[in-house]
């Protein structure tokens, strides 16, 4: 199953890098599969995932349930990562992904969580998805 999680990571990164609205927002180069150290200003990276079992009949697939955190340039800046996370569900939610040896069956949006870092009270949103994939 990691080989679907692998897929659908890298059609979501290159979908969210092709974004105009959320790259104007975010700037270039500001989606990471890994949060880097010491990153400043507003970017997003991959978060949780959880992979399941999806099959039917003879069928193979794969459910996933995923997450993309936006973390937020300063302590005031909630406003601007609620407004990534707006354009990433826009870009994302029902999106059609060609994946890498894998047919994606549908990808919809679950939800979005506002909180704060506890430590320095850093704004992020963590957007949660649901995906299905089946190998091709």
């Amino acid at each position: 199953m990691s080989d679907a999680i692998l897929a659908l990571r890298a059609a979501i990164q290159a979908r969210l890098a092709a974004d105009a609205p959320l790259i104007a927002l975010i700037g270039p180069d500001r989606i990471f599969d890994e949060a880097p150290r010491a990153a400043r200003g507003l970017y997003v990276v991959h978060g949780d995932v959880e992979a399941r079992d999806w099959s039917a009949g003879g069928e193979r697939g794969c459910e996933q349930e995923l997450t993309l955190i936006v973390w937020a340039a300063q302590s005031g800046s909630a406003r601007q990562a609620l407004e990534a996370a707006r354009l990433i569900v826009m870009a994302l939610d029902d999106a059609d992904l060609p994946l890498d040896g894998h047919s994606l069956v549908n990808l919809r949006w679950l939800s979005s969580r506002l909180a704060r870092e506890p430590r320095g009270g850093l704004p992020n949103v963590t957007i949660r998805f649901r995906a299905a994939t089946e190998p091709l």
